[in-house]
């Protein structure tokens, strides 16, 4: 790393820029990153100078931090359409295990580090994109409950780690497109934590937001519980893109094409099969929450009965209290020969106080949890219509590929009707024809025989006329 610091003993900002940027993104740099066909090009770029000479030279040096804005766009562009076109194929939900989705992250936060200020604080430097993500609840309200949600998870210590939680909470919502846009979108405000040359400033921050769209048609179900998202090594693995020698982008596009003109033979069927399962899990998951529905509002129920047999409680509490406090007055009032029940009433009434603040406090608990089943319903109300609206739905796209299939079968079988009709024509056709090529044979023998006749005829005259 000694090869990558300035030479000149007075460093400059723009060197010290440099000199930062090129320890943390090395490999980046000495690199160009392109896209061929569906492949990652690695070419070497000996022509670039990371460490400044300290006499400028007559031609212009490339810039470096455009070349890593470059090739973090290119790389994200392939890791995203990596991911889509694996999950696709793979057909199913995926999970933290999945080594594109891993990969994917890895370029994201790559792509949020870089070009970022460096805070000082009173522990050290300190640079993550925890800052600008804290952003969003600002300037979209709905993402408050992602930034809620990653602030209360457990486990979560650094700033890095809620950011990693953050961008999983945010695919798994299908929003991540939506909320980069929208930071992006204020420069004035990305300004606070981006270097003016940042991804995030300049447009490849835009290509990229853009291209996160493609995102949504994928369903990720992340458990971040027990991951340890504070010490991962963010290492970008190139061997998944780079391209093989013997690898030809047509074959691949033609194999496609056929793969995509057999698969639309079933495409109605698979989906009308799809849809049907669908509907029987939402079904099944419908009558799942009903039943939890009902478990709750029964143990709301109890919930509600054990509070007011509390309530009751308190008042009796209060009742006795009240009386011990009477009897105690009353008891000032007597001898000295009296002290020793003076002191029994005392004991008796710190007692009652004690089962006083007890059941205070248990009577605290049981509206907390009252309180706590109560927002648990609601949520359970509001998951119960989500669902329900999303099997009608799919009802009713099933009904219309009904209607589609049974469309398709009366126009089968109207050509069936028509193809039927035009044999027999043909077949009445055919006997015409035969019935027209005998009438034209015996019409050439009766030709014949008139021929012969008239010969015999014109003999027959020349005779007479000879005679």
């Amino acid at each position: 790393m000694s090869d990558l610091t300035p030479q000149s003993e007075t460093p400059t900002p723009t060197t010290d820029k440099i000199t930062q940027a090129a320890r943390e993104t090395i490999y980046l740099c000495n690199f160009r990153v392109s896209v061929d066909g569906e492949w990652l090009c690695l070419r070497e770029l000996n022509d670039i100078s990371l460490t400044p000479d300290p006499e400028p030279v007559h031609e212009d040096p490339k810039d470096p931090i455009a070349i890593e804005r470059l090739n973090l766009m290119n790389m994200a562009k392939l890791s995203i359409k990596g991911l889509i076109e694996s999950a696709l194929n793979l057909g199913r939900t995926l999970d933290s295990d999945y080594a594109p989705l891993q990969q994917f992250f890895v370029v994201m936060e790559h792509c949020l580090k870089h070009g970022l200020k460096t805070k000082k604080t009173f522990l050290g430097q300190n640079k993550s994109f925890w800052g600008p993500l804290e952003l969003v609840e600002k300037l979209t309200p709905e993402a408050g409950e992602i930034t809620a949600s990653v602030k209360d998870l457990p486990g979560l210590k650094t700033p890095l780690g809620r950011g990693r939680a953050w961008l999983r909470l945010a695919l798994m919502q299908k929003k991540l497109s939506d909320y980069m846009k929208t930071i992006i979108n204020r420069k004035d405000l990305l300004s606070e934590f981006y270097e003016p040359n940042a991804l995030m400033m300049e447009e490849e921050g835009a290509v990229i937001a853009g291209l996160l769209v493609g995102l949504n048609v994928i369903d990720a179900n992340l458990c971040m519980k027990g991951e340890d998202l504070d010490s991962q090594v963010g290492v970008i693995d190139f061997s998944m893109y780079l391209k093989d020698g013997g690898h030809s982008s047509k074959s691949v596009e033609g194999d496609g094409q056929i793969t995509a003109i057999l698969d639309q033979k079933n495409y109605v069927e698979e989906l009308n099969r799809h849809l049907s399962a669908s509907v029987n899990n939402l079904q099944a998951k419908v009558d799942a929450l009903e039943k939890s529905n009902t478990k709750l509002t029964e143990e709301l129920a109890v919930a509600n009965n054990r509070i007011i047999t509390l309530q009751e409680d308190v008042e009796r509490v209060k009742e006795e209290s009240s009386y011990q406090l009477e009897s105690r007055k009353a008891l000032r009032s007597d001898s000295a020969a009296d002290g020793q029940a003076l002191g029994e009433t005392r004991k008796q009434l710190k007692e009652e106080t004690l089962l006083r603040l007890d059941v205070e406090k248990e009577l605290e608990v049981q509206i907390g949890m009252k309180q706590e089943m109560e927002l648990s319903m609601k949520m359970l109300e509001k998951d119960v219509c989500e669902k329900q609206d999303a099997l009608v739905e799919l009802r009713q796209q099933l009904e219309d590929l009904r209607a589609i299939n049974q469309q398709l079968m009366h126009k089968s079988q109207s050509a069936d009707a028509s193809s039927k009709q035009k044999s027999e024509i043909i077949v009445r056709m055919e006997e015409k024809i035969n019935q027209m090529s005998g009438t034209i044979k015996q019409l050439e023998t009766s030709d014949k025989h008139l021929a012969k006749q008239a010969r015999n005829l014109n003999s027959a005259a020349g005779k007479l006329l000879q005679q």
